[in-house]
């Protein structure tokens, strides 16, 4: 049964840069497209800046370096890992990183990664205040829910709040929605995790050890990378692809279900065990990302880009670095269109590494960059991005890295 129905929406604004989701990604590219002076309306579904990073608990600020004493993700990256950790880490702080007088030739394979762990609420608050000042307008509880076109370009994005249903027109737009829900409305090519995610129940609890996060269930990894059963553990026989609003459902309730459980077993160790936050949010790993025009794979593993917006490392393993290209982040069929985040162009292993926070950083830097100098993304000068990014200290190329004393 299909209900039709013929909709008027009225245009409640208009900007320079829509950026749809407030994760990290949204966040670093709303920053960089509103100091390069531009009109920023970024739209989050919840009402907390972060996405999965503080709203689904997973508060661990994955390394900006290559595990052998050389950072490789800078700018903003760098600035939201600080930012994280500005009134105090809970775990994991790199101190000889962080000091204003270590050098990045002073670090060693044998150093700590640059990493931390943080608090949640904190940074997204202290997210919150950096947009603020950079001018971005923030509209919570906000979700796009479809797309008005004009040939191959995106004219407004059609959003719905407690507002109602409204329409904002933008020279370009952001998809920084994790699930890449604009490029699917915009009908740009994209394509699903077909593997699927696995259940993951973090939460944090406080007993007689002190303030912990239990770190329930854990991310999968590639099939195509698994040898002789080496996959993770599972709380469930249960995969999810995370795009159906009852399979979303489901899996929150399977998430409180195994945190309860959890909670139950270590009380009979620690009977003052009382959980203090749960994850508001799916805890989704990926879904579906763009077809760009390149994707990025782990052949890429120190692979010289002359389209380079930025470098990421494994946070899986020490040694690999990827330039990230531009050309991952868009595709033509929507020319005023691009991705940051896990909405990015990548072969499935390499996926598992675009998605967490600081690539997403480093992705969403270069998209918001780009999306304030240019409205059709196939004509973009790329050597003029990459001076603005520069600029911005962000350092391109692996060549260009400080050598090792």
């Amino acid at each position: 049964m299909i209900i039709r129905e013929t909709i008027a929406t009225p245009v409640s604004d208009r900007c320079d840069v829509l950026v749809c989701g407030g994760g990290i990604a949204g966040i670093s590219a709303a920053l960089a497209a509103a100091r390069m002076g531009k009109r920023v309306i970024l739209l989050e579904r919840q009402f907390m800046l972060g996405g999965l990073a503080t709203a689904g608990l997973i508060t661990i600020y994955l390394p900006l370096c290559d595990g052998c004493g050389r950072q490789v993700s800078f700018g903003i990256a760098e600035e939201l890992l600080r930012l994280s950790v500005s009134m105090g880490a809970e775990d994991r702080y790199p101190a000889n990183w962080l000091n204003a007088d270590s050098t990045p030739a002073q670090r060693t394979a044998d150093d700590p990664r640059f990493e931390v762990q943080f608090n949640p609420q904190l940074f997204a608050i202290l997210a919150e205040q950096e947009l603020i000042k950079a001018g971005v307008e923030i509209l919570y509880g906000t979700y796009a829910v479809a797309v008005h076109k004009q040939e191959n370009r995106i004219e407004s994005v059609i959003i719905e709040n407690k507002s109602g249903r409204q329409a904002i027109c933008a020279a370009s737009v952001v998809d920084a929605t994790g699930d890449c829900d604009i490029a699917a409305f915009a009908q740009a090519p994209t394509e699903t995790f077909q593997q699927g995610n696995i259940l993951a129940a973090w939460y944090y609890g406080v007993d007689d050890r002190g303030y912990n996060l239990n770190m329930l269930g854990f991310c999968d990894i590639p099939d195509s990378e698994k040898k002789d059963r080496n996959g993770p553990e599972l709380l469930i026989p249960r995969r999810f692809g995370g795009l159906d609003g009852k399979e979303l459902s489901q899996m929150v309730q399977c998430a409180h279900a195994s945190t309860l459980r959890d909670i139950i077993q270590k009380r009979q160790k620690h009977p003052t065990l009382m959980p203090t936050t749960i994850a508001t949010i799916p805890q989704i790993r990926m879904t579906r990302h763009i077809v760009g025009q390149y994707r990025m794979c782990s052949a890429d593993n120190h692979r010289f880009m002359a389209d380079s917006v930025g470098m990421v490392s494994d946070w899986r393993k020490r040694g690999p670095v990827y330039e990230v290209p531009f050309a991952s982040l868009y595709s033509v069929q929507v020319k005023n269109l691009i991705c940051a985040g896990r909405c990015t162009d990548a072969t499935e292993d390499l996926w598992d590494l675009m998605r967490v926070i600081p690539c997403c950083a480093v992705t969403g830097q270069a998209a918001g960059t780009a999306a304030a100098m240019c409205t059709d993304f196939t004509q973009m000068d790329i050597a003029q991005l990459q001076k603005v990014l520069q600029e911005n200290g962000v350092v391109l190329h692996e060549k260009d890295l400080p050598v090792q004393l």
